[in-house]
């Protein structure tokens, strides 16, 4: 492809460095002598960090994150203020509580058996199924716009010296990622991937102009914990990892596209935004957007997808030993994107304002 894989594009630093993992006799180790708990570590699937289920018996179960030696210790000081912002402002919404160690440290470092400094978290542990191992029905997509929304409000009013890092999951910087697009394979998906940087660059004036806070900027289905059985369906909320002050609108498109349906049968399907406008209707109970918003909405859900085929496609040539988790939902996207690419921009523009039949 003629690409240097080592080259860190613009805002993506953090995701292009190797380290250490962690294991999980380690971890437990780790967990015994900055928390004094006591249990058995199973490690979960990520990004970059090494992330494990802490399975403590009678005192329940935790989540202990290990962060990446990259990750700055303000960055995760934002997450766990934010963390506690919600828990005092929204205390019914469910999202995780953060656990200071035995001497009160939000964040204490530690140095690995392989030499690196780490900064450790313990959260608490939300029970429930991931909604990517499952299905939802219309009213239970509804409540997952509620809580949305209702994060918006608890989010509103919070800052903090790091919520405005650049982060290269904030759609807002797809622009910066354009020098990726060697790494889509060379026909129609790196077609698709230009046509969806183009089209941005043409909304990107109106975007800057957007409402902006706080935000998750991060509700995907594996962040998303259910339990069919309980009538408010979503038990969880995790990982904020990629949180930041974003648009408004930026928030809800990534919220959308990841409601987005796994398979797509150009054939028998009309409109991509069946199932994500459930998720908008619970949404405008609690939150309102303006027009301007919701015609952007499906431009910045179409640059997600963007964002994510350029930046796992790089990936998961940069680590091909975790390419299976990397490239996960990559493969559902490039149907999305030629949908995308046979819709005229007026058509995009219109897909949430129109009157539902």
């Amino acid at each position: 492809m003629g690409h240097n894989l080592q080259t860190k594009p613009a805002r993506t630093s953090e995701l292009s460095e190797a380290c250490h993992p962690v294991g999980a006799a380690e971890a437990e180790v780790i967990a015994a002598r900055l928390y004094s708990i006591h249990g058995s570590a199973t490690r979960f699937e990520t990004e970059k960090d090494d992330t494990f289920l802490l399975d403590c018996a009678n005192r329940g179960k935790f989540v202990l994150k290990i962060a990446h030696p990259s990750e700055r210790v303000e960055e995760l000081d934002f997450q766990v203020a934010l963390l506690r912002h919600i828990a005092e402002h929204a205390p019914d919404l469910p999202v995780p509580r953060a656990h200071g160690d035995v001497d009160g440290v939000d964040l204490p470092v530690v140095t690995t058996s392989a030499g690196e400094q780490r900064v450790v978290r313990l959260i608490t542990f939300l029970a429930g199924t991931p909604l990517d191992r499952t299905i939802s029905i219309a009213p239970q997509r509804e409540r997952i716009g509620e809580v949305l929304a209702k994060l918006r409000h608890a989010m509103a009013d919070f800052s903090h010296l790091a919520d405005s890092r650049t982060l290269a999951w904030d759609v807002t910087h797809l622009l910066d990622l354009s020098d990726l697009l060697g790494f889509i394979p060379a026909g129609g998906k790196r077609a698709w991937t230009l046509r969806a940087l183009e089209r941005f660059a043409k909304i990107k004036p109106q975007l800057d102009q957007c409402r902006r806070q706080v935000l998750h900027n991060d509700f995907n289905t594996s962040n998303l914990v259910v339990d069919p059985a309980r009538p408010n369906f979503l038990t969880g909320v995790i990982d904020f990892g990629d949180a930041v002050r974003t648009a408004i609108a930026v928030d809800v498109s990534t919220a959308l596209m990841n409601q987005m349906p796994k398979t797509f049968d150009h054939a028998n399907r009309r409109d991509l935004f069946d199932e994500p406008r459930d998720v908008l209707r619970g949404y405008l109970r609690h939150a309102e957007l303006t027009d301007e918003e919701l015609q952007l909405i499906p431009f910045l859900a179409q640059g997600r997808l963007a964002v994510r085929a350029l930046l796992t496609c790089w990936r998961a040539q940069l680590f091909p030993e975790n390419s299976r988790y990397i490239l996960r939902n990559t493969e559902a996207g490039w149907a999305h994107l030629e949908w995308f690419n046979s819709m005229s921009t007026a058509q995009i523009s219109d897909l949430l304002t129109r009157e539902e039949p």
